[in-house]
């Protein structure tokens, strides 16, 4: 979907535009959705998740989408049995491995040794700067990995961990 950005009535209080989209009515905030999203609002959605959608494009507009771990934890979440829920919940509160940039991680792969450096704003390899860990692993690899991992930054899945 494409990006859309609401025009705030009052530019430096978010708490009040958004106290402005709860007292209006259904009609009210289905015309709103439309100046918003250019389209129709869908006719299913009642007033509170009209409301809600709405405040959020505001706040995500104003203060920033939600970070990708995020995104994908929801998508998850949205789509998951209860326990898989509380195993995506469990991993939120997992220590991570905290990347302080001048680290120097190395990786042996198709017999040479990798190194990437960890800058403040991502990782060089080969003098090339990848955005991610995964960008570098597929880079290496020509394969999708999950970048910590391919660099032992995180467990053996499971099934590598059994005897």
């Amino acid at each position: 979907m494409a990006r859309v950005v609401i025009d705030p009535a009052v530019p430096d209080k978010l708490d009040n535009e958004i106290a402005r989209l709860r007292g209006l009515d259904v009609g009210e905030l289905r015309a709103r959705w439309h100046t918003v999203f250019r389209r129709r609002a869908p006719l299913h959605l009642p007033r509170h998740l009209l409301f809600r959608i709405l405040a959020y494009r505001l706040q995500a507009d104003r203060l920033g989408e939600l970070d990708a771990d995020s995104r994908r934890l929801l998508d998850r979440i949205g789509s998951g049995s209860a326990e898989r829920i509380d195993r995506l919940v469990a991993n939120l509160n997992r220590p991570r491995a905290e990347l302080r940039p001048g680290t120097l991680l190395t990786r042996e792969w198709g017999g040479h040794l990798q190194r990437v450096m960890v800058l403040a704003d991502g990782f060089t390899w080969n003098g090339k700067t990848y955005g991610s860990l995964s960008k570098v692993a597929f880079a290496i690899t020509g394969s999708r990995w999950n970048g910590p991992r391919f660099f032992g930054l995180r467990d053996r899945p499971s099934s590598e961990a059994r005897p």
